[in-house]
């Protein structure tokens, strides 16, 4: 079960960095449907290349400790205790990403009818849902 969560949870989070470096540096491939908007398809934030770059950044880093977690902690030179409140921090994050903020975003929007609401619902939110239990599955597992 740790093969699935580790490297499954890891490999995923690493791609969904990649992108994220994608669009920084100018891609458009996927864009259109991995913004929040309104209705009448405003973009609810206009990230700046550097923040989606710190973003892939982050993502790049919660999959090394996804990897790490899956490794039994051999991978990241820093202590355990360190790592285990990382992973649960980001565990955390994810499942609250899942649930939302009520509006645009997670499992409880109100704004369900655009084009990332559909894909928020069928593939973002879940996921996110899927990292956060398969981390602390990963925290329970190792201990």
């Amino acid at each position: 079960m740790t093969i699935f969560l580790g490297i499954i949870s890891a490999s995923m989070l690493i791609i969904i960095s990649f992108f994220h470096f994608y669009w920084a540096y100018g891609g458009t491939y996927g864009l259109d449907s991995v913004i929040p908007t309104k209705e009448n398809t405003d973009k609810i934030i206009r990230p700046k290349p550097l923040i989606t770059s710190f973003v892939a950044v982050i993502l790049l880093c919660v999959g090394l400790v996804y990897l790490d977690a899956f490794f039994h902690g051999n991978l990241i030179p820093i202590e355990n205790n360190v790592k285990k409140y990382l992973l649960l921090t980001f565990s955390s994050v994810f499942i609250l990403r899942s649930i939302g903020e009520f509006n645009y975003v997670g499992f409880f929007k109100r704004i369900k009818n655009t084009k990332f609401a559909r894909k928020d619902s069928q593939y973002f939110s879940p996921l996110c849902l899927f990292l956060g239990l398969s981390g602390i599955l990963l925290l329970v597992i190792e201990n």
